[in-house]
This record gives structure tokens, sequence and C-alpha cells, in this order.
């Protein structure tokens, strides 16, 4: 059931030696196709990360990790006992026979991501999958049924992980922004309107032409 959440973020805090989270964030290395755009998010007075199709990123506290999304898939994974959790953000289901090491493909970009969960101290039997995108929402591509594809795929390979999902808003004609928090689960998500989606739908345009790769807890999900 989708519901509002009035103020679902905590306020940011400081962390030791004097520097903010957010400063610690940016500074950080950062992995082969890991999200690296950090910002403060002033609506929500919280650090937050911007997921780009082909990245991820996977935290083990609340800081806002968000993404836009036409045709794209985005798998939030949570493992309720750890209380760590990561976002991906692909854009096409395979490679079409072309190289897949590359987040941009669902196979690829789902390995990743549960991958580095596990590195951090994940197990597969307390993962749980909230999914959001797959919107026919880009004139002309509608044919080839992108965002059902995608839907598809990742539905198929989380029941085949045996990972359960346990929310989803998927399909239909919208466009969608998510945001996701690691430690607690929590993800919300909001349509946004048709006619404010020109710049998404030429990017998801390009991602899926182009021949190269580019280098609180449970099954709620809140519209904000």
């Amino acid at each position: 059931m989708l519901a509002t959440a009035p103020s679902p973020f905590p306020p940011t805090r400081p962390v030791s030696g004097g520097s903010s989270r957010l400063e610690r964030l940016k500074t950080a290395p950062r992995k082969p196709g890991e999200a690296s755009f950090f910002f403060y998010d002033a609506h929500f007075r919280n650090e937050a990360v911007k997921v780009l199709p082909g990245e991820f990123f996977v935290y083990d506290e609340d800081i806002l990790v968000m993404t836009t999304l036409g045709s794209c898939i985005a798998a939030c994974i949570w493992d309720r006992d750890k209380r760590i959790g990561g976002m991906n953000h692909f854009l096409l289901p395979d490679t079409g026979g072309g190289g897949g090491d590359s987040g941009r493909y669902g196979s690829y970009a789902m390995d990743l991501l549960i991958g580095e969960l596990i590195k951090r101290g994940a197990t597969r039997g307390g993962m749980e999958a909230k999914i959001f995108g797959g919107g026919a929402v880009i004139s002309g591509m509608n044919t080839i049924n992108v965002g059902e594809r995608n839907t598809a795929f990742v539905l198929d390979y989380l029941r085949t992980e045996r990972i359960s999902v346990v929310s989803k808003d998927v399909l239909d004609i919208y466009p969608r922004k998510v945001c996701f928090l690691p430690q607690s689960g929590k993800a919300m998500v909001k349509r946004l309107a048709s006619a404010n989606t020109e710049a998404l739908a030429a990017q998801e345009r390009a991602a899926a032409t182009r021949s190269a790769p580019a280098a609180t807890s449970g099954g709620s999900v809140d519209l904000f």
C-alpha cells in the first residue's frame, strides 16, 4: 500500500574528527560503477547520493540514496538482519549479444549490487528487495517494450536468487523519482508528470541505443 510519510529522514549529523559525513563520502575512494555524486538535500535535510544509469551504491547508514527512472529499473536490496542496503540503476535487461561488463545491463547490475552487499557482511538469507521503474515513458520505444522487459527480468532474477520482493512500483506510464534509506530499508517513490521528462527520455534513448557500455523495514513504499 502506498502512503504518505511526513518526515522520514533524520537531520544531518557530524562525524568524528570534525568533518561532516558529506565530506567523508565525497573524499572516500570509489569502486568502478559506484555512485559518486554526493550533495546535501535541503528538502529532506539529509546527505544524499544520486545513482545515475549504470551505477550502484551500498551503505550502512541512512543517507538518502536517490535516482530518477523512466523505463529503467532500480532495485533496492536490504539485509534486514545486518541493516545494510543498496540501490542500482540499469537500463536494459541484457546486452543483446554485446559485452556485458557494465552496470547498464540488468544481470551485471544485479550481480554487482548483491556482491557488494555480501562483501560488506550481508547474507542472501537476510535480503529483501523493493523494485521500481519500468514505465512506458519514451515515445517511439514502446514497440520494443523496454520497461516490460526490464521488469520481467528483475523479477525473474530475484525469484531465481530466492530474494523476496516485498514491494514494487513498476510499469504504467509514469517516470519515477525513488529515494531509499539503506540502514532502515525504507523506500519512497514519487510519480512524476510525463510533461516534464524530456531530459530523462533523451538520456534513456541515448543509453539504450549506445553500442559500447559506459564505463521502516517491511513491505511498505511511501509516496512523497
